[in-house]
């Protein structure tokens, strides 16, 4: 006698093998946040943005752990923008990063040399951005945020219209001022070059190496043209009727999704096709579908 699965029940396990995968992406990430912090930052009077480089700031003045700090700044921002989160599943996950982060923070300090590993601004500048970029990465790729500026930012957009990129600036600027004043402006700069590159880790981290480009194709033979990319390259095409604004006259243009080492090849067939086509090469960040990655929530 077969046995049957409860869909329902099978989803359940699908989604709880993803929470935990989740939580471990965060757990690592915080950790790694934790250690820029401990070996980098700290030592290097480098502020980070957010609530963390306030407790930083906090710290160099009256010696409070910097990870009980930042769990207790950013307990009136998680409340106050529990609505702002996106749900309770992600505010659980935010949760965890904030207290695993302050936990790691103040854990570490146990282990780790509080002079760190450098004494040299540059690398600690570079060096810190680099690891706590990809901490904030695989804390975003666990559908979580970091808590502090993250809930500023959407509280602000929410309340005020101020766009998401200008919220962050806003309240990083006005830590790196405050660290500029306990520390020094040299300091306050070098926090600024860590945070540039902290940004920019986070990010190849959170969208990989998943840069695709986009071809639109303007042509007189579109039927040939799609062939020749439906076979000879095996990707998809989207044929999209249109007309040209000028001319008044019908057009088809094409859409397709190609690879980076791709890009050479669609051009060329295009032009074996149709010298006269009209192509523009664009770039997608992420794609998702059949061809490329899985789509996954």
């Amino acid at each position: 006698m077969s046995e049957t699965i409860n869909p329902l029940c099978k989803s359940s396990l699908k989604f709880s093998w993803r929470t935990v995968q989740d939580i471990a992406l965060i757990a690592t990430g915080t950790l790694l946040q934790a250690l820029a912090m401990r070996l980098f930052l700290v030592p290097a009077h480098l502020a980070s943005g957010g609530v963390s480089g306030l407790a930083q700031i906090i710290n160099y003045y009256t010696g409070w752990p910097i990870g009980v700090m930042t769990f207790l700044g950013n307990v009136p921002l998680f409340l106050l923008g529990w609505r702002f989160l996106g749900g309770p599943r992600f505010a659980f996950r935010t949760a965890i990063a904030v207290a695993l982060f302050s936990f790691f923070t103040d854990f570490l300090v146990l282990f780790l040399p509080a002079e760190g590993l450098t004494p040299d601004l540059v690398l600690n500048a570079l060096f810190g951005g680099l690891i706590s970029g990809v901490g904030f990465g695989l804390v975003y790729r666990g559908r979580g945020t970091s808590g502090g500026s993250d809930i500023l930012a959407r509280i602000l957009n929410h309340w005020r219209g101020v766009p998401i990129s200008q919220s962050y600036l806003i309240t990083d600027a006005v830590i790196i001022f405050l660290a500029g004043l306990a520390f020094s402006w040299e300091n306050a700069l070098y926090s600024l070059v860590m945070l540039y590159v902290s940004g920019l880790s986070a990010e190849g981290v959170t969208e990989g190496s998943n840069v695709v480009r986009t071809a639109l194709i303007i042509t007189a033979q579109p039927d040939l043209v799609a062939q020749k990319i439906l076979i000879e390259m095996e990707r998809g095409v989207t044929v999209l009727p249109a007309r040209g604004a000028y001319t008044g006259e019908a057009r088809t243009v094409l859409y397709c999704v190609v690879s980076r080492s791709e890009v050479v090849q669609v051009k060329s067939l295009v032009r074996e096709a149709d010298p006269r086509a009209f192509m523009v090469i664009g770039q997608a960040h992420e794609v998702l579908g059949e061809g490329f990655r899985p789509l996954e929530a």
